[in-house]
């Protein structure tokens, strides 16, 4: 596997296919440039999803995020096109993508995208004493 940017995502079979559990990655070190300044953008992703048949690939993932880094995008735009590759990778019952930016002109910005298979629905919440 090369160590370049890439934007190849790689997946893998589901350990425990018969079984609905969350996957949630925190990925800190987000970058892309402002298209209107050039100037870069920070973010922190995080990534939440409950695998159907495949699970992503934590190094093509982190390669995929590289290749971000020298391209000019819209927080929301990036957002929602970071979620569209994932889901057509993975092909997941449920993935939410968080994207926290950093402070820019004064303003921070948070974007939350959401993808949901049809007819899946969450399963309910365990509550314990």
């Amino acid at each position: 596997m090369s160590t370049a940017p890439s934007k190849e995502l790689e997946t893998f079979p589901n350990p425990q296919p018969e079984r609905q559990y969350t996957i949630r990655m925190r990925i800190p070190e987000f970058t892309c440039l402002c298209p209107k300044t050039g100037q870069p953008d920070f973010a922190e992703l995080r990534l939440e999803y409950v695998p159907d048949r495949t699970c992503v690939e934590l190094k093509s993932l982190k390669l995929y995020v590289w290749s971000y880094r020298n391209e000019g995008a819209f927080h929301e735009a990036v957002t929602n096109k970071i979620l569209d590759d994932l889901v057509a990778a993975t092909a997941p019952h449920f993935m939410r993508l968080t994207a926290d930016f950093g402070v820019r002109g004064g303003i921070y910005t948070a974007v939350v995208a959401e993808h949901r298979a049809p007819g899946w629905t969450a399963p309910a919440k365990v509550e314990l004493p």
